[in-house]
C-alpha cells in the first residue's frame, strides 16, 4: 500500500514538473492562439448564424403546412358548426385545418435573398480567416521580441561574467601596486552597470512572455516560456518581386480584401432585395377543415351522428390565389431603395479604402525590409569594429598602457553595438516575414 502511495506521488511529481518545463515552440505558439482566441470563437458563431440565414432563405421556397384544431363547450344560445343553426343547449364542438400556402411570385426577392445568404457565409468566412492571419502575424512578432530580449540577456550575463575576471585581475593588480585604485573603482562601475543592465533584462523577457501569453489568452505566466530556439537571419529572396507584384499577389488570395469585396457583393444584393418591393407578389393557398358536433343527429336514426362519420361528412376544401400589388406605402420601399444605393457606394468607397490601405501597407514593408537589411548590415559591421576595438583597449589595459575609465568606455561601446545587432536582427527577420506573407508565403521560421 505505501509503495502504491509513492509511485502515485512520483508520477503526480513528475507530471507537475513537466508541465512546468514545458517550453513552447512557435508553431505551437501560433495553433493554441487560434484555437483557443475568443475573438476567433466569435466569429465562428458568426459563420455558423450566416449558415443558418442561407437554410432560412432556401426555406422560402417551400409551401407551407399548418394544421389547427379546437374544441369548445357551449352552454346557452350558440350556432352549430356542422349546421349553422342556432341551439340553446349544452353543445360540444370539434374543427380541424390544415393549411398550404406557397409564395409563386415575389419579384425575385426570395432568389436575391438566397444569393445574399451564401454570399454572407462566403464573407464571414474570409473575416475568419483574416483574423486568423492577424494573429498569427501577432504572435510570430511577440515570439520573435521574446527571443530577442532573451539573446539580449544571454549577451549581458556573458559581459558580465567577462568584467567579473577583469573585476579580479584588477584587484590582483591594485594589491600589487601595479594601477591605481580609481581603475579598480571604474571596472566596478562597470560591473554595476551591467548588473543592471541584467536585471532590465530580465524584466523585458518577462514582459514580453506576459505579452505573448496574453495573445495566447494563458494566465500562468509564472510557468510559461518558450524554446530557445534560433533563427538565422533569412535571404531576403522576395526583394526579388516588385511591390506591384506583391500587391497583385495579394489582391489574389488577402482575405481582409476578399472580405470587404464581398461586402460590396451583399450591398447589391441588398438593392436587388429592395428593388423587389416594387414588383406585385403572386401566392397560392389551399386549405382543408372539417368539423364535429355532439348535436349533430341523424335525421333517420335521431341518434348522434359518430365522430368519424361527421369528420368526412363536415369536411370541404378551399383552394385559390392571391395577388398583392404595391400602389402606395408611405415611401417606405423607395427609401430602403435608396438606402441600399446610398450603403452600395459606401461599401464601394471602402472596398477603393481598403485597396488603397493594402498598397500603402506593402510599400512600407518593402522599404522596411531594405532598410532594416541595411540596419542589421551596419550594426553587424559596428559589432565587429567595437568587439576588435575591445579586444585591442583589453591588451593595453593589461599591459597598463589604458586607464580604467578608457577601458569601461570601450567596453561600453561594445555592449551598446551588441544589444543593437540583436535588435536590428530579430527586426529585420520580422520584416522580411510580413513582405513574405503579403506574397502569399506562410510564416515559418528557419
Amino acid at each position: 500500500m505505501k509503495l502504491k502511495i509513492f509511485v502515485i506521488l512520483l508520477l503526480t511529481l513528475t507530471l507537475g514538473l513537466q508541465a512546468q518545463q514545458r517550453k513552447w515552440t512557435l508553431e505551437e505558439c501560433v495553433t493554441y492562439a487560434v484555437e483557443n482566441n475568443l475573438t476567433v470563437q466569435q466569429f465562428e458563431l458568426d459563420l455558423e448564424d450566416a449558415k443558418i440565414d442561407k437554410s432560412d432563405a432556401i426555406g422560402n421556397f417551400l409551401p407551407t403546412l399548418n394544421g389547427q384544431l379546437n374544441a369548445a363547450v357551449n352552454t346557452g344560445l350558440s350556432f352549430d358548426p356542422t349546421t349553422n343553426q342556432p341551439v340553446n343547449a349544452t353543445q360540444f364542438t370539434s374543427s380541424g385545418v390544415v393549411s398550404s400556402q406557397i409564395n409563386l411570385f415575389d419579384g425575385l426577392s426570395n432568389v436575391h435573398q438566397l444569393n445574399r445568404a451564401k454570399l454572407n457565409a462566403i464573407a464571414n468566412q474570409y473575416r475568419l480567416d483574416d483574423l486568423v492571419d492577424d494573429i498569427r502575424l501577432n504572435v510570430a512578432n511577440s515570439y520573435l521580441q521574446v527571443l530577442s530580449n532573451k539573446e539580449s540577456l544571454k549577451v549581458a550575463r556573458a559581459q558580465y561574467v567577462v568584467t567579473e575576471q577583469d573585476l579580479k585581475r584588477t584587484k590582483e593588480l591594485v594589491e600589487s601596486g601595479v594601477v591605481p585604485r580609481g581603475d579598480l573603482l571604474e571596472i566596478e562601475a562597470t560591473a554595476a552597470n551591467q548588473e543592471q543592465a541584467i536585471v532590465n533584462g530580465e524584466s523585458l523577457v518577462t514582459i514580453a512572455l506576459i505579452n505573448l501569453a496574453q495573445l495566447l489568452q494563458i494566465t500562468d505566466y509564472e510557468n510559461f516560456d518558450v524554446a530557445d530556439e534560433e533563427f538565422d537571419v533569412p535571404l531576403a529572396e522576395i526583394l526579388g518581386n516588385s511591390p506591384k507584384e506583391i500587391f497583385a499577389k495579394a489582391m489574389e488570395f488577402r482575405n481582409d480584401i476578399r472580405f470587404s469585396q464581398a461586402n460590396v457583393e451583399l450591398a447589391e444584393k441588398d438593392l436587388s432585395i429592395s428593388k423587389a418591393g416594387t414588383f406585385p407578389s403572386l401566392g397560392a393557398f389551399f386549405n382543408y377543415n372539417t368539423r364535429y358536433s355532439d348535436n349533430f343527429f341523424d335525421p333517420l336514426t335521431g341518434l348522434v351522428i359518430p365522430f368519424d362519420q361527421q369528420l368526412w361528412i363536415n369536411d370541404g376544401v378551399s383552394f385559390g390565389g392571391q395577388i398583392s400589388i404595391p400602389v402606395f406605402n408611405g415611401n417606405s420601399i423607395k427609401n430602403s431603395i435608396k438606402r441600399s444605393k446610398i450603403s452600395l457606394e459606401k461599401a464601394k468607397m471602402q472596398f477603393e479604402q481598403d485597396k488603397l490601405e493594402l498598397e500603402t501597407t506593402i510599400n512600407q514593408a518593402y522599404v522596411d525590409v531594405q532598410s532594416f537589411g541595411k540596419a542589421y548590415e551596419a550594426a553587424e559591421k559596428t559589432l565587429e569594429a567595437r568587439q576588435t576595438s575591445l579586444d585591442y583597449a583589453r591588451e593595453r589595459y593589461d599591459v597598463g598602457l589604458m586607464n580604467a575609465f578608457d577601458y569601461g568606455q570601450a567596453q561600453a561601446r561594445r555592449d551598446d553595438a551588441a544589444a543593437d545587432a540583436i535588435r536590428t536582427k530579430y527586426e529585420y527577420i520580422f520584416r522580411i516575414k510580413i513582405l513574405e506573407f503579403y506574397f502569399g508565403l506562410p510564416i515559418v521560421l528557419n
